[in-house]
């Protein structure tokens, strides 16, 4: 047991976190939140789910996780509540609401979200947190769908550096690039940093095809040079042949990087920043959401992109 204080008000402690004696709580079973509390189930946390819908959790439930009706029994059931929903306003219902989190958890008790949310709402949840005598981590990811099966992900942790260091075991079973980056807010500051990058990388990658594809070039041959490259990068090589087959069906969606984006730039707005390049790449995905395609993945850029040369990037993958 490890005794560790938060913003200097009072000690509380963080027990050694292992599968015989630790409960984990998960809340959201979507594209990725269902293989990440798989892996936590499979090292054997005995685990304690809820979701919206819950023919997600079937599953899981069928693995041994047990079932409750709100987040507040979720957290009542368990000493780690991992949160990974899709808005701000969901993070806010699932810890602050009225049947959320924090009206069901005890001191001693940490709740991680996981989800891509705003810093200031991670700092308000800490403080709340703290109020009853538990602890609260952000912890975004990175690594998609991919990252997520694979246990792969790039985890970006901000709160208390003691509660973090507590849950490396937690960590390590889903993730591979753990990072502690600061104070309560700062996991999610990361995370905008990670969106912004891949924002117009994404245009990038999507705008090379298309003109690979006018010069008539073989795109599966192009990738073999250009992936390797400089001009190489995680989104080229694992959505870059998605994009050459069509295979548009999320990683991550559409609508979720442009709340990803939304959050970034309000903050660069706080901060009196000018960032063009991420606001071109926000209005060019609410394009792809206003053609209807908000629930596919972020590569899906490249159709809102081939249309705008004439290019039904459909017809061209499929006849």
């Amino acid at each position: 047991m490890r005794l560790v204080s938060f913003d200097g008000l009072f000690s509380m402690s963080v027990q050694e976190i292992s599968p015989g004696t630790t409960s984990i709580g998960w809340i959201g079973l979507g594209v990725m939140g269902s293989s990440m509390c798989r892996h936590l189930l499979d090292a054997g946390y005995r685990t304690t789910v809820y979701t919206r819908t819950r023919a997600k959790a079937d599953p899981l439930l069928a693995s041994g996780a047990a079932w409750v009706d709100s987040p507040r029994e979720v957290a009542r059931a368990s000493d780690v509540i991992f949160s990974i929903v899709g808005f701000p306003h969901d993070v806010r219902q699932v810890h602050l609401g009225e049947e959320g989190t924090l009206s069901g958890i005890e001191a001693g008790k940490i709740v991680v979200d996981m989800t891509t949310s705003q810093p200031e709402l991670a700092r308000e949840i800490a403080q709340r947190a703290s109020q009853v005598g538990a602890m609260a981590i952000d912890a975004p990811v990175s690594g998609g769908d991919v990252g997520a099966r694979n246990a792969t992900l790039s985890i970006m942790i901000g709160g208390q550096a003691e509660v973090v260091d507590a849950l490396q075991p937690v960590w390590e079973k889903l993730g591979q690039t753990i990072v502690y980056q600061g104070p309560a807010g700062s996991g999610q500051h990361t995370k905008m940093v990670n969106q912004i990058l891949i924002a117009t990388n994404m245009i990038g990658v999507c705008e090379a095809l298309l003109y690979a594809y006018r010069a008539g070039l073989d795109l599966e041959t192009v990738m073999q040079s250009v992936s390797r490259g400089a001009a190489g990068s995680w989104s080229l090589s694992n959505l870059g042949p998605r994009i050459i087959d069509n295979q548009l069906d999320p990683g991550f969606f559409v609508d979720h990087f442009i709340k990803d984006m939304g959050i970034a730039l309000t903050e660069a707005n706080r901060m009196d920043l000018s960032l063009p390049g991420l606001a071109l790449a926000h209005q060019l995905y609410r394009a792809v959401k206003a053609q209807g395609d908000g629930q596919l993945g972020t590569h899906a850029l490249q159709k809102a992109l081939a249309r705008l040369s004439g290019i039904e990037w459909t017809e061209r993958s499929t006849g």
